[in-house]
């Protein structure tokens, strides 16, 4: 097989690799976490990182339509999980902020995700995970 043959035959097996990996996530999402979906743990996750913010910045990072944000924000916001309020710096926009049991459901949620992904490295070398982790770093940065 030709370099190029060899190449597109790695770009498909990631790709079909990488769709299990999200298909897998998805399922095993309410697993871990019964209350939160996989976009809406990404949601929450997201805005307690950036301390706070706009739905309109959620779609942008998650490639996702408003509307698809906008339902995941308001099911967030009557599970508790969610707040709006107005932003300071354009009191036309709202910002969303974690409440605290949004904080707690995230911290308990990421504890079962991190002890699944241990689980699931346990026979993996730490060069291994190391070198995993810089590969999806560097093909996330792509975007």
């Amino acid at each position: 097989m030709s370099a190029r043959d060899t190449r597109a035959a790695d770009v498909d097996t990631i790709q079909r690799e990488l769709t299990a990996f999200a298909r897998r996530a998805r399922g095993r999402a309410a697993e871990l976490h019964p209350e939160l979906s996989l976009v809406a743990y990404s949601i929450l996750d997201l805005v307690l990182e950036r301390g706070g913010c706009q739905a309109t910045d959620l779609a942008e990072q998650f490639l996702l339509d408003k509307s698809t944000v906008s339902r995941q924000v308001s099911a967030l916001e009557k599970q508790g999980y969610l707040a709006r309020e107005v932003d300071p710096g354009n009191r036309r926009n709202h910002l969303l902020r974690a409440t605290e049991a949004g904080r707690a459901v995230a911290v308990a949620a990421e504890r079962r995700r991190r002890e699944a992904f241990t689980d699931r490295f346990a026979e993996w070398t730490d060069a291994d995970v190391a070198a995993l982790a810089a590969a999806l770093v560097r093909y996330n940065r792509g975007d």
